[in-house]
């Protein structure tokens, strides 16, 4: 009998999007605030979103991941746990999601990020965001727990259900070049010294590169064994953001697919592990630049699904807040996880993903003490 006890909320926490238009810079500057972006920059960077009506995909995205996750917990007979919906850089804000949980009674909340792996920006920074909701509610007379399901890039159903995307994707290239083709995992590129100081300190930083090399390989067994045949891959980035002279993650993907191509290579499955759902990053850089890179070098293309809003992906979401809420209670539940690297911690060690920026409280981590323990 499934039990989320002593949770009484689970809460997805995700980036956030614009709207409309008018949406748009206002959005861009709660993302980038204190980094020192020129404006130039965050101007380019809205011409993307405009490129869509100036409306991000992703709350759509997060919207039916929720109904998707509702009517997984009510057929597990969880009907009675709120499910709730939060965002770091726009409405519903993160901050007044919990308010309004607290208010309908709710004091220990699981949390889902809408972010598999292990870095400052995909982890670190929602916690950090989570522990200054904390403090802010406190301030309110306001207390509530929160903690967090593991890192779920390597689970199972992360894994199959991205390995059958890629094999499917293998399928729509034209047959003659099918066998040929490659796989090019995508992720979203980060500064070198952000993934130096990913994941936790102990196991020497580098976690980021380390979780994706280990997701793409088994992604690649899957699918290869899928399509009858050992699959050739690489890892590349996409939506580098920094100044010229700050080290980021590399190769970018529009400069790999020209390389593959002059090499040879006669078509790409493009697959983007790195992200969960086809937000901005997909379908911009991927679905549009890539996509335009591919056509202008005649080299076939063929973009893989992200998991979404998958029955399966969705399934072992639960399964983790089931798994959380068993060890929570003490207990010691069996936790899968494909690859070399094992099920990630679900309380984060201390300096995990550090602040290269700023030390400032997280919650969900070894070292964090909530306003009510202070």
């Amino acid at each position: 009998m499934s039990d989320a006890s002593p949770y009484d909320a689970v809460l997805l926490l995700s980036f956030g999007g614009p709207e409309g238009p008018d949406d748009v810079m206002p959005f861009l500057e709660n993302v980038t605030r204190g980094r020192g972006i020129p404006r130039e920059r965050l101007a380019a960077v809205a011409e993307h979103y405009l490129h869509f009506g100036g409306r991000s995909p992703i709350n759509d995205q997060n919207k039916e991941l929720l109904a998707q996750l509702r009517a997984e917990l009510d057929a597990r007979g969880l009907g009675g746990l709120p499910l709730l919906w939060g965002n770091r850089n726009w409405e519903p804000y993160v901050t007044d999601v919990l308010r309004e949980a607290h208010e309908a009674g709710a004091r220990r909340v699981l949390t889902i990020f809408t972010s598999a792996y292990s870095s400052y920006s995909s982890c670190r920074q929602y916690r950090e965001d989570l522990g200054k909701t904390l403090e802010a509610l406190a301030g309110e007379g306001r207390y509530l727990a929160v903690d967090k399901i593991r890192h779920y890039f390597n689970h199972p159903a992360f894994t199959d259900v991205n390995a059958q995307a890629v094999a499917d994707a293998l399928e729509d290239l034209p047959e003659d070049v099918r066998d040929g083709a490659r796989v090019v995992f995508v992720t979203h590129s980060i500064p070198n010294a952000m993934d130096d100081a990913s994941g936790d300190p102990a196991a020497g930083g580098g976690a980021y590169v380390r979780q994706h090399e280990d997701v793409a390989a088994q992604v690649a067994a899957r699918a290869g064994t899928r399509a009858g045949r050992e699959l050739a891959w690489d890892l590349v980035y996409c939506s580098r953001s920094g100044p010229p002279t700050q080290p980021w993650l590399e190769p970018d993907v529009n400069d790999h697919l020209r390389e593959l191509h002059a090499s040879g290579v006669p078509a790409v499955v493009v697959a983007p592990i790195g992200f969960v759902s086809d937000h901005m990053e997909v379908k911009f850089d991927l679905d549009t630049e890539a996509a335009e890179t591919a056509d202008e070098i005649g080299l076939p293309f063929a973009r893989a699904a992200t998991v979404g809003a998958h029955a399966s992906f969705v399934a072992g979401l639960v399964d983790l807040v089931e798994e959380r809420a068993a060890q929570a209670r003490g207990e010691a539940p069996t936790t899968p996880a494909t690859g070399s690297l094992g099920a990630s911690h679900t309380v984060c060690p201390v300096d995990c993903c550090r602040n290269l920026r700023a030390d400032l409280p997280a919650a969900t981590g070894e070292d964090y003490r909530s306003p009510a323990q202070v």
